[in-house]
């Protein structure tokens, strides 16, 4: 189940097998930001269905410097 702070990772696009900090949900989407190419002042929209849950909660993601933070402790930047 994806719920805001959740972790996730991305299944399709092309930020496919890079991970996220959820700041929000819609109805079908999710507000995601990886704090780095994602920043938390532009999040990306993204489809739920292409999302994958990781069960693990980011405590603090009010920062960019915090959401990295969280993001390097799950395999960090796929580039």
């Amino acid at each position: 189940m994806i719920k805001q702070g959740s972790i996730v990772k991305a299944k399709a696009g092309r930020d496919k097998d890079m991970f996220f900090v959820v700041l929000g949900l819609d109805k079908d989407y999710a507000y995601i930001a990886d704090g780095k190419r994602r920043r938390v002042e532009k999040p990306k929209k993204k489809k739920l269905i292409h999302l994958q849950a990781t069960n693990s909660l980011a405590e603090c993601y009010e920062t960019n410097r915090q959401i990295r933070s969280v993001v390097n402790q799950f395999g960090g930047y796929n580039v």
